[in-house]
Formats: C-alpha cells, sequence, structure tokens
C-alpha cells in the first residue's frame, strides 16, 4: 500500500443542489460534501465563503435536491456562478413544502426538506446538520413505494478525477450477500 497522506478518499457522493431563501430570494448551491448522520439526519459541508450559509442561517431550513445525469450543466453552473451576482433559482421550476423556506427544484427528481438542528463551526467551513422533515420524489423514480436509484440516475462527484460520474449496474443485496460467507464459516 503506498502512503498519500491526509486524503479523504471517501469518493464518489452524490452532486446535490441545496437551497435556501438568501434575502428573501431562492438560491441554489451545488455540494458535494455531504453526510448521512441518522436515518433522519443528514450534513453539510460548505465553505464559510458562500452565500448560501447566511440564507440557512437566518431561515434555520434548508433543502438538498439530487439532480439526475441529465441537470449536469446546470448543476455544475450553480456550483461555478455565487448567488451574490446570479440569479441561479431562474434556471428551474421552483416550488415550496411544509417548511415554506426551503426552495426545492422540480426538475430534480427527489427533494429533501430540512430543519437546521446543529451549526458545526469549522476554520474554513460551516457544518450544517438537519433533520429530514419531509421527502418529495417524483413518482416516475419510485419503485415498491421507494426511491430507486437506477431510475433516480443521481449524478456523482469525485474529488481526485474532479469528475462527474455516473451509477453503474446493481451488485448485489445489503445484508444478504453476507450470508453466503457465514454459511460457509459457520
Amino acid at each position: 500500500m503506498e502512503k498519500l497522506g491526509p486524503v479523504n478518499a471517501l469518493y464518489p457522493t452524490p452532486t446535490t443542489l441545496v437551497g435556501a431563501l438568501v434575502n428573501d430570494k431562492p438560491n441554489f448551491i451545488t455540494i458535494a460534501h455531504i453526510g448521512i448522520m441518522t436515518l433522519k439526519h443528514i450534513s453539510l459541508g460548505i465553505h464559510k465563503s458562500h452565500y448560501t450559509n447566511a440564507g440557512i442561517k437566518e431561515n434555520k431550513v434548508f433543502s438538498v435536491c439530487l439532480p439526475s445525469e441529465d441537470l449536469m450543466v446546470k448543476t455544475d453552473y450553480c456550483g461555478i456562478m455565487t448567488g451574490k451576482k446570479t440569479d441561479k433559482a431562474a434556471l428551474f421550476d421552483i416550488f415550496y413544502g411544509d417548511l415554506e423556506t426551503a426552495p426545492m427544484i422540480r426538475e430534480c427528481a427527489v427533494c429533501m426538506e430540512c430543519r437546521l438542528e446543529r451549526l458545526v463551526d469549522f476554520e474554513s467551513h460551516d457544518v450544517f446538520v438537519g433533520e429530514v422533515v419531509q421527502t418529495h420524489a417524483d413518482p416516475a423514480v419510485l419503485t415498491d413505494g421507494g426511491v430507486d436509484i437506477a431510475k433516480v440516475k443521481p449524478l456523482l462527484f469525485d474529488m481526485a478525477s474532479k469528475r462527474y460520474w455516473a451509477v453503474g449496474a446493481r451488485l448485489g443485496n445489503c445484508w444478504g450477500e453476507g450470508k453466503k460467507l457465514k454459511k460457509n464459516i459457520n
């Protein structure tokens, strides 16, 4: 094994469009530094310099929308432009849900409304921990009432290659494949 230093190698991650009202206007930022905290809590690591942070702090809510591969160009644009100078919301059909101040994108097949539960203050980043209070999904991406990742076709981000990727083929079943080994060992 070769030593790489303190490199975060947990990529790829889903690319998301995070929505917040900033100065009473909907704004979106592209974020791939996201994490699952619990079944109902997610985290977002956003550099302190970003415009969207102020809206999340002020309103205590945000949305996390999952763009598909088809939205790669618009998603990348939202990551390279600042909401201070650009109306990125104009690119999308915006809607609101239960929280009323967390803008979401209809073109994204899955959107989550989150209530800010905690802010972790790192030197360079704000880490927002939010409780998912409602998830909206296009019926076209559901299978047996659940989100089907193959139908969503999420846009994945890889920091090492600085490229977007797509989900590959299903490999197996969670909590099932290991039973094959368990049978042979026991």
